[in-house]
């Protein structure tokens, strides 16, 4: 009756039972694994939050496919404000409820049923359903430990193939920490254009660095097309705040190509309604 796209294994790890089991026990725990930052004590403006909902403008429905214009010039602004990106570009941003949404439409965008996206490996398990979801292909490509996390180019070069399609990064990766070095940006900016191949990278977590120094974002890569995910959830760790978007970089005519087709991918599964989160993303970094 069930496709085979969801014949996923759904029973509870060994780990999360050992904490569930524990916890009915009352025993004390600090669990590193947390994610919920609701739910470990930090303190949250809760008015200034509350307040973003008050806008009348919410009672309007005004469908703009990409995403309501102003919450996408803040999102153009966070870049510019944040990281320096000073050619960051609205129309060039499309608004999704989650980055697992944005996952969803650069994988239609990109890739026919079968084809192949190369990700790194350790990374984040979510691939996996996505994947399976779109009727992708992942294919893993090593992340290597000298003085450092680093990608392995000649593990790269040797798992393309025909029906490769992308290169996923995740920047900080996931459970790495590690960013993508600018001196490799070179030589994925040369991969991808040797191979007519485009980057998908997800910088949900990229202004939470562990030596509190800047990164620089993807967002301002031009050598290759490049798709940039982040979201509010993540930025402001709000995760009830469900706003998220892709920002699409690189040469002009493959970017306003993938603009397009991503738009009506958007439109076809609804305007993204975000005005109310707007304020709160303008302001993320008062939080």
């Amino acid at each position: 009756m069930f496709s085979d796209r969801t014949n996923w294994k759904l029973a509870q790890n060994r780990f999360t039972l050992a904490i569930e089991e524990a916890r009915a026990r009352g025993e004390k725990l600090l669990d590193l694994t947390a994610s919920n930052p609701t739910r470990v004590g930090l303190q949250y403006d809760a008015a200034r939050i509350v307040s973003a909902f008050g806008s009348p403008h919410v009672l309007d429905y005004d469908p703009q496919a990409k995403g309501l214009l102003s919450a996408r010039e803040a999102v153009a602004d966070y870049y510019r404000d944040e990281h320096g990106v000073e050619n960051a570009d609205a129309e060039r941003i499309v608004l999704t409820t989650s980055t697992s949404e944005g996952y969803s439409f650069v994988f239609r965008l990109l890739c026919n049923a079968g084809d192949e996206l190369l990700v790194p490996k350790p990374s984040y398990p979510l691939f996996e359903f996505l994947a399976d979801l779109q009727d992708v292909k992942l294919v893993p490509y090593p992340l290597i430990y000298d003085h450092g996390w680093q990608m392995d180019f000649p593990s790269l070069e040797a798992a393309v193939t025909a029906r490769t399609r992308g290169v996923v990064i995740v920047h900080p990766n996931n459970p790495t920490g590690s960013y993508a070095q600018l001196s490799e940006l070179a030589s994925l900016n040369a991969f991808c254009q040797s191979h007519g191949l485009a980057l998908i990278v997800d910088e949900v977590f990229l202004d939470y660095s562990l030596d509190e120094k800047a990164h620089a974002s993807f967002a301002a890569n031009g050598e290759a097309l490049t798709f940039t995910l982040s979201g509010l959830s993540k930025i402001s760790a709000l995760p009830q705040m469900k706003v998220a978007w892709i920002a699409t970089s690189g040469p002009r005519a493959e970017t306003d190509e993938a603009v397009a087709r991503l738009e009506v991918i958007a439109d076809t599964y609804l305007s993204m309604r975000s005005e109310e989160h707007t304020s709160e993303l303008q302001s993320h970094h008062d939080l």
